[in-house]
């Protein structure tokens, strides 16, 4: 039942994936699934919403990402990553881009440790640290920073920067209706490059995709 779902939604998306992106998709919702039960990974139970609400809603960004992402070999981090989403679904696909999960709970951390070994995932690290912290190890090291549900818009903003080559932005995953939290961020320092939709098949959940960049002032005087 679970594989059904699955292509469905893969297909919707127009995502052209191999069996074995899909095995092992299918394997980490296994893997979370079992952790979850013990350790409280995430809030969401149960296959079919797992299924819909976590892969299908983290691979949904990947024509976005895709579009901006255009290096050889992009270096990603996500901010208080939790269960691995949307990192591990997008490690998945995109074998050729690297990823770091940051999160500071040690449980979670050593759930995506677990997951990096079981599926043999040589394109992540896991960083058991706090965001502030991994930022002062790896200042100005990312092509891009993204999250799905950790803080508010303009935190999620502030704590990214550090993050960031000078080219960098930043992809912001958030419910449909986000222009209040786009109220609490100053475009003196953001600028807007891109708000996308994002259509989660078979659900009724409207989420979209904000891409934004940092407004780098220059340094030089008259």
């Amino acid at each position: 039942m679970s594989e059904g779902l699955l292509a469905l939604g893969i297909e919707d998306l127009g995502l052209k994936l191999s069996a074995t992106n899909i095995a092992d998709l299918e394997l980490f919702l296994q893997e979370m699934g079992r952790w979850n039960r013990v350790h409280n990974l995430t809030a969401i139970e149960g296959e079919k919403d797992s299924i819909r609400l976590h892969l299908i809603d983290s691979i949904a960004v990947l024509p976005v990402l895709r579009q901006f992402l255009t290096g050889p070999s992009p270096k990603i981090a996500d901010l208080g990553s939790g269960g691995g989403l949307p990192a591990i679904p997008i490690a998945i696909v995109q074998p050729e881009w690297q990823l770091s999960l940051i999160e500071a709970i040690r449980k979670k951390t050593a759930f995506l440790q677990h997951v990096r070994g079981k599926l043999k995932l040589k394109n992540i690290e896991v960083l058991c640290e706090r965001v502030e912290d991994a930022a002062v190890h790896q200042p100005a090291q990312f092509d891009a920073v993204i999250s799905r549900a950790f803080t508010s818009l303009a935190r999620f903003l502030d704590l990214s920067l550090p993050f960031l080559k000078p080219d960098g932005l930043v992809f912001a995953m958030k419910a449909k209706r986000a222009d209040d939290e786009m109220k609490d961020v100053s475009m003196e320092n953001w600028r807007l490059v891109a708000d996308e939709p994002l259509h989660i098949p078979n659900l009724a959940v409207e989420r979209r995709l904000l891409v934004l960049a940092p407004v780098r002032k220059s340094t030089l005087t008259p």
